[in-house]
């Protein structure tokens, strides 16, 4: 295993950090998370520039020091030939930390089959400053354990009101009345890369996306429903989990290969 850490290509599991640095007192980070394709960081779907302009927003609205960039793109470089995903971390004092991963092995069996998810209402299952990917991500993690739980492979968050806003690790996607929805973006989730690429991409094949509050009467319409992230691409879910009932959808169904041509290599 290596990693990339403020300059540096370091061999091993471990990385240093003070026990009082507030990236581990405080999760005190931001971060990215992008898929490498055709081992480039300028292949348009590696979408560098975009993850590069998520953490400078960010890190200008938190006030924090950046990194040295062309030191960031190094580590990328030399990190991407042996792992596909890769995750940028900014430090509040301009540090970088690059960490690679391979991706999900069931990955291709997931994106035909689908999968199940859990609605997991209640305060601590919301994300601290939701906007923003942050390195306090405890609320989407304890989620995702709580799902993992009920034998679902992902957690789809509410807010006070009970609106559908994502999943524990991406977007969400929804087909009713011959059109792809998705949740309007707002205060309390986070606006993703992958997100815009599709809502984008549905946009050029001239079949724009609704973007709307999803309120569980809504949820209940659609014939499909799938989330997205930079490392899936697109996985349908077949099953979602509530309090007293339970909702399923088509993981074949056939309005789902508008989504998946945005991620077509030439």
């Amino acid at each position: 295993m290596s990693y990339w850490f403020s300059g540096q290509l370091y061999r091993g599991p471990d990385v240093s950090l003070a026990v009082n640095d507030p990236a581990f007192l405080y999760g005190a980070t931001v971060f990215t998370t992008l898929r490498i394709y055709g081992g480039s960081l300028e292949h348009p779907l590696t979408q560098w520039s975009a993850h590069q302009a998520r953490l400078v927003q960010v890190l200008g609205h938190f006030g924090w020091l950046t990194p040295d960039w062309p030191t960031v793109r190094q580590g990328a470089e030399a990190l991407l030939k042996d792992y596909p995903l890769l995750r940028i971390t900014c430090f509040p004092d301009g540090r970088e930390l690059i960490t690679g991963r391979s991706l999900a092995p069931d990955l291709a069996q997931i994106q035909i089959q689908g999968i199940g998810a859990w609605v997991a209402a209640g305060d601590r299952y919301r994300r601290s400053h939701p906007g923003y990917k942050t390195g306090n991500y405890l609320g989407a993690w304890l989620a995702l354990q709580a799902a993992q739980r009920q034998g679902t492979q992902e957690a789809i968050l509410v807010d006070a009101q009970g609106h559908w806003l994502e999943t524990s690790t991406g977007n969400l996607w929804g087909w009713a009345q011959g059109q792809w929805h998705t949740p309007s973006l707002g205060g309390d989730m986070l606006p993703g890369i992958t997100r815009q690429h599709l809502v984008a991409h549905l946009h050029q094949r001239c079949e724009p996306a609704k973007e709307i509050l999803w309120t569980p009467e809504v949820a209940q319409a659609f014939e499909a429903l799938a989330y997205s992230n930079s490392g899936v691409q697109v996985v349908p879910i077949h099953t979602v989990v509530c309090d007293r009932s339970k909702l399923e959808f088509n993981p074949q169904h056939p309005a789902l290969e508008a989504l998946r041509t945005a991620f077509a290599v030439n």
